[in-house]
């Protein structure tokens, strides 16, 4: 927008066109130091051990392990890595439904659907994240939509910003490889409820359900699949760039649907609960069909007897 070299307007009158500051027009920004990289992967592992951990805590962590550090450096860098602590808290305040001259808000935030719900099939419900992902010389961000019944990951982005695209791209995967689930689960975050993401659910014929207050349970499943990816894939690797960690996520993930039983499914992979599963549904889907044709044939009556009398179709 700015041109240095234009022939009849200096810089500084073109800054004062359009109304910019001329240090922001020569600025450039700065990645974190090494030493705040260090912290960080620091907090990362501390916040998988006790997720309950604030800015306060993990300060006090990291001064005992021998940093010098402060809260509000730890809250700054927390707040970088998407970090929030798991607690109960009282609700002192209520969010204004509607922004001020009687506007709706941007984002609508959807109620929680799960309440009760025995979720047991694939495809019955799917859940996204994002996870923060420490690399030697930066980080990146993760997210990843998994299926809750079968822990199955059945796609993954990684971005450089938390922004809404990659989380799209995920959703978008997903749902073209897999099909679509009756339920989309995520908590309130701010890419999560933007109107792209919901409109392409709701496009699918998705219900959307996202987490609320007294619900921080819900995300369990995926907190699990995050301890596991970083102990025994990020934590051990330390990639260099982005493609190294791309193609490090993709074995992991692949060894991780493919190869890697759980208890609670009673020692199969993912891959097997999911397919055992989709075939069971499907054979399911086949006898419910089959039972509607039997009693569209006999009309449905029954006898004095209690047994069905047949009625002939022609």
């Amino acid at each position: 927008m700015i041109e240095p070299g234009h022939p009849g307007l200096s810089v500084v009158r073109q800054c004062e066109l359009l109304s910019v500051s001329r240090s922001g027009l020569y600025y450039q920004p700065v990645g974190e130091t090494a030493e705040n990289l260090a912290l960080m992967r620091l907090i990362d592992a501390q916040f998988l051990e006790a997720p309950w951990y604030g800015s306060r805590q993990m300060a006090r962590y990291l001064r005992r392990e021998g940093h010098v550090v402060g809260r509000k450096r730890v809250r700054r860098l927390m707040a970088l890595m998407g970090l929030a602590p798991i607690y109960q808290r009282p609700r002192t305040t209520v969010p204004n439904p509607a922004k001020p001259l009687g506007l709706r808000r941007e984002h609508r935030v959807w109620p929680y659907l799960l309440r009760d719900v025995v979720v047991d099939r694939p495809n019955q419900v799917w859940a996204m994240d994002i996870t923060y992902i420490p690399m030697r010389r930066g980080f990146l961000y993760l997210a990843a939509v998994m299926d809750w019944a079968t822990r199955k990951v059945l796609s993954w982005r990684v971005s450089n910003t938390m922004d809404v695209e990659f989380c799209l791209e995920a959703l978008e995967e997903a749902l073209a490889g897999f099909g679509r689930p009756d339920i989309f689960n995520t908590d309130q975050g701010s890419q999560f409820t933007s109107p792209r993401f919901t409109g392409a659910l709701l496009a699918a014929g998705v219900r959307v359900s996202m987490d609320g207050r007294g619900r921080w349970m819900d995300n369990v499943f995926i907190e699990r699949l995050w301890r596991s990816l970083k102990y025994e894939c990020v934590y051990l690797h330390a990639f260099e760039t982005g493609s190294e960690l791309r193609a490090g996520l993709a074995y992991w993930i692949g060894y991780y649907n493919a190869r890697r039983p759980h208890s609670t499914l009673a020692g199969h992979t993912p891959d097997e609960a999911y397919g055992a599963g989709g075939r069971q549904e499907e054979d399911r889907r086949k006898t419910g069909g089959r039972q509607k044709e039997d009693r569209r044939k006999t009309g449905g009556r029954q006898g004095a007897d209690g047994t069905k009398t047949e009625k002939i179709v022609a």
